[in-house]
């Protein structure tokens, strides 16, 4: 499944590590407070502000720790545009992961309710998504979408268990070095797709450590090596050209979430291969 919205790669995003105020996801993401729906939705349309959604979650023990929208040419639809939320529990918190419900809206009808579940990595400041593990979750615009949005996410919660299962069987395999490779060289292929413009860097690249927890020969630490050094970018190599080339960092929601989907996918075949 594929996220459904589009955002621009230079969408405004913030991060903390505390719950993010009301105030502090306004400034970079106003339509999350949208007063209506947009002028373009019929009648037919319910119109629920995802502020007061965020509200009710917060009542049930689910803050916001990132939010971001959409930046978009037309200023009339600024305040109802596509945004994002990534929300975790109170009891969803340990020492090297946290579970994360990420929730996507929009208030002129570009897209309905979406909730993934995702995970967020504190050693390096990495959200993850947890691939086709949980069943996505999306709620139209009409009948009591507060109480199904709060439903939603205690489902996406209680999945949990099964994506923490799946991390620890991805532990439990050990990848040769040539497994390994095969593994980044698909990875690769999820950024660079197209033949004309080959990857400027290479599969060995992407398997290096930036950091002693990560140096391990497990299908775990392999994917989290992959999937930093390939959305965080700042690796050195040459363009199809001979110049010289420093990776960018995937900005981009939607490419974000698709690569990082993917990613784990790819993880998941490598695991039932070697099982």
């Amino acid at each position: 499944m594929q996220l459904a919205s589009r955002f621009a790669s230079n969408t405004p995003i913030l991060r903390s590590e505390h719950p993010l105020s009301d105030a502090q996801i306004r400034d970079v993401a106003p339509s999350i407070f949208a007063e209506d729906k947009h002028a373009s939705r019929s009648a037919r349309y319910s119109y629920i502000e995802t502020g007061a959604v965020l509200s009710e979650l917060r009542k049930q023990g689910f803050e916001p720790f990132m939010a971001c929208q959409t930046r978009v040419r037309d200023e009339g639809k600024r305040e109802h545009t596509k945004h994002m939320l990534r929300l975790r529990h109170v009891d969803q918190i340990n020492g090297a992961e946290a579970n994360e419900i990420i929730l996507l809206n929009s208030h002129d009808g570009s897209s309905s309710y979406q909730m993934l579940a995702g995970m967020f990595r504190f050693v390096c400041n990495n959200g993850l998504v947890c691939g086709d593990v949980l069943e996505d979750i999306r709620i139209p615009h009409k009948g009591d979408v507060i109480n199904q949005v709060v439903e939603g996410a205690y489902a996406v919660r209680e999945g949990f268990q099964l994506v923490r299962e799946h991390r620890d069987a991805m532990r439990a395999v050990t990848l040769s070095p040539g497994e390994a490779q095969v593994f980044a060289q698909a990875a690769l292929s999820l950024k660079y797709e197209s033949v004309a413009t080959p990857a400027p860097i290479t599969p060995a690249q992407l398997l290096a450590p930036r950091r002693h927890e990560d140096d391990r020969p497990d299908l775990w630490s392999a994917y989290n090596r992959v999937q930093e050094n390939l959305t965080q970018g700042g690796l050195q190599g040459r363009a199809a050209n001979g110049r010289r080339h420093s990776t960018r960092p995937i900005h981009g929601i939607a490419q974000n979430v698709h690569i990082n989907r993917a990613l784990w996918m790819l993880a998941e075949g490598m695991k039932q291969l070697k099982g």
